[in-house]
């Protein structure tokens, strides 16, 4: 495995490094490889972080919304033969 330094990183840049390492609990190194990862399409990104926040803006209903437009549109299920002659 090959060894690389990277060399004029901001402090902002490593502060948000070492913040992200902290809150996911891993090395400095794991999650700069992880990020680099993600980056160039090695590693998919981690789905659904936030969907939780954006979930009434995407159309997901919950069983009673469901049962609610399936009760609105029974009648629309009903076939008229005669408009089909």
């Amino acid at each position: 495995m090959k060894s690389m330094t990277i060399h004029g990183l901001d402090e902002e840049l490593a502060e948000k490094i070492r913040e992200k390492a902290a809150a996911e609990k891993t090395s400095i190194n794991k999650t700069i490889k992880k990020l680099l990862e993600q980056a160039l399409g090695l590693r998919p990104r981690e789905e659904g972080r936030h969907a939780a926040e954006f979930a009434e803006f995407c159309g997901v209903w919950s069983d009673e919304d469901r049962d609610e437009f399936d009760r609105a549109i029974a009648d629309l299920e009903e076939i008229d033969e005669s408009e089909w002659r």
